[in-house]
Parts: C-alpha cells; structure tokens; sequence
C-alpha cells in the first residue's frame, strides 16, 4: 500500500512540474500566468515566449506524461500488488495529468492538460492493443480543426470528445474508458471559458509569430 502511494504522489508532482512557468521566469523574466492568456500551459507559451520555447514546453510537457507511465510505470510495476500493473499505470497517468491541471507548486492552478494527457496515452499505446490507432485519430482530429479554424481549444475539445467514442468502439478496458471520460470531462472543465469565447465568436486564433522584442 506504501508503494502505491508513492508511485501515485511521484506521478503528481513530477505532473506538477510547471514548464511553462518556469521557462517565462528563467528565459524572459515573466510570470506566464500575468500575462497572454494567463495560462500555464504550452499554447500560452507559444503566443508569449514564442515558437523555439513554446514548442521545447510542449514536448516536456508531453515526455512528463510519458515518463510516468513508462519508466515510472516499469519501476514500480514489480513493487506494487494491489493492481494489475496496466491498471496501476492508467491512475499513475491520471495523477499525472492533475498534477499539471492543479500543479501544488503555483496554488494548485496550471495548465489544461492536453499535452501532458498525450504524453500518457503514448505511453499507454506502448502496452496497450489498439491505443495507438486511437491516438492516430485523435492527432488527426486535432489537426484537422485546428489547421480549420487555427483555435487550439477548440481542437483539443473536439479530440477529447472523440477519446471515449473511440475507446467504445475500439473496444477498450472499461477501467480504460472510464480514463477516457475522465479525461473529456477535465478538457471540457478546464476550457469553460474558452468555450464561452468560441460561441461568441471572441476566441483568439493561433498563428506561429516571434513574440515582439
């Protein structure tokens, strides 16, 4: 039970490692939360420290998610018997993802999630049948809307919502499709106001520009 706790406090806080965050105050000298979005996550990155140091946050943030649920996955994989070691994987993923949503370092208030959440499904697809194709779609669908409408959110939303119709359909564990839907459900929850901003016509569209000096 100790080890369970562990591996799942582990899978949080290295989720609630701030990239974003931390690259505005060591690389601009600015609080990334003050300003653009206010967003700590990759997407503000892009607009405020611009596309070198938005795309190196992306991809930390989506190695975070793969590094939990691989290599910290196979550490504790022969040291936990509580779960199947699939099954412990998938809530080590969770914890990952609510680490970066709610990250302890900055008051529990981080990014959406989405980079972090694909970081824990390659590492799912690396053991999982089927995920891999279900992460195809997934990508496409995201590119397809966002090279539609250039609106992040809007992208990431519709991908979230094919997730679970694909776990379904795909015929995925339930205890991976109730992963699925929770993490529709934390997309949908952490892009309410740009929901909002998408239906009245205000949300901001992305285009890869330098920051102005």
């Amino acid at each position: 039970m100790l080890q369970t706790f562990i591996a799942l406090l582990a899978s949080y806080l290295l989720g609630s490692i701030p990239t974003a965050y931390l690259f505005g105050k060591l690389f601009k000298g600015i609080d990334i939360r003050k300003v653009g979005s206010g967003n700590v996550g990759a997407t503000n990155a892009l607009r405020v420290l611009g596309v070198g140091l938005g795309i190196t946050v992306l991809i930390i943030d989506i190695l975070k998610g793969l590094i939990v649920v691989s290599f910290l996955g196979d550490y504790f994989a022969d040291k936990v018997g509580l779960w199947q070691v699939q099954n412990l994987r998938i809530i080590m993923g969770l914890c990952c993802i609510c680490g970066h949503n709610w990250t302890v370092f900055l008051q529990f208030k981080g990014g959406k999630g989405i980079a972090t959440s694909l970081g824990v499904l390659l590492g799912l697809a690396l053991r999982v049948n089927g995920l891999n194709i279900i992460i195809g779609i997934l990508l496409i669908t995201w590119f397809v809307v966002f090279f539609l409408f250039r609106i992040v959110s809007l992208a990431s939303i519709i991908a979230a919502i094919v997730l679970p119709v694909s776990c379904i359909f795909f015929k995925q564990s339930n205890l991976m499709l109730a992963m699925a839907l929770i993490l529709c459900v934390f997309v949908i929850i952490r892009h309410k106001a740009n929901l909002v901003r998408i239906f009245s016509g205000k949300e901001p569209r992305l285009y890869f520009k330098q920051p102005n000096q």
